[in-house]
């Protein structure tokens, strides 16, 4: 999955989303470094913080989607548009080796191997790794993808 936060205390969000997944969701098996990014997609908005997180879960897609949009309501997150800026956006990209799309969820989601700030972070956590449906590593992704926005390891002022 993918945190990002570009409204108000960012690093505060993403622990506090950190900490609430692995109480409500399951257990955290790894983190990439957090990275700041330019916005995707609505440039006239604070940078992103994002962060690549893989979690062991006995959930289902839909019951970890429902855990996660409560974290996200609970830490202020509201939708005001899909690119408005938001205290936090918890993203499912990737569920194992799994294809799964319904109304409300889409694994692998559908934009990933578009941008840069969600296949940097997945890069940290396995290279290797084989996209389901494009049967493509995350290192081949990352290398193909267009994106031009800058994406860099997150340095606290």
């Amino acid at each position: 999955m993918l945190l990002g936060s570009n409204k108000g205390d960012r690093i505060k969000f993403m622990l506090l989303a950190t900490y609430f997944i692995s109480v409500k969701a399951g257990e955290i098996t790894g983190k990439s470094p957090v990275y700041e990014t330019a916005p995707w997609g609505k440039s006239n908005q604070p940078n992103y913080l994002n962060q690549a997180i893989e979690l062991k879960t006995d959930k289902s897609p839909l019951q970890l989607l429902k855990i996660l949009q409560k974290i996200e309501k609970n830490l202020g997150r509201t939708n005001k548009g899909n690119l408005s800026a938001r205290t936090i956006d918890i993203d499912i990209l990737l569920y194992d080796n799994a294809v799964f799309n319904s109304k409300k969820l889409i694994i692998p989601h559908p934009r990933l191997h578009l941008r840069n700030f969600t296949l940097q972070p997945l890069l940290e956590l396995n290279k290797t790794y084989t996209h389901p449906v494009l049967h493509t590593s995350i290192e081949e992704l990352a290398k193909a993808c267009k994106d031009e926005l800058k994406v860099g390891i997150f340095k606290p002022k």
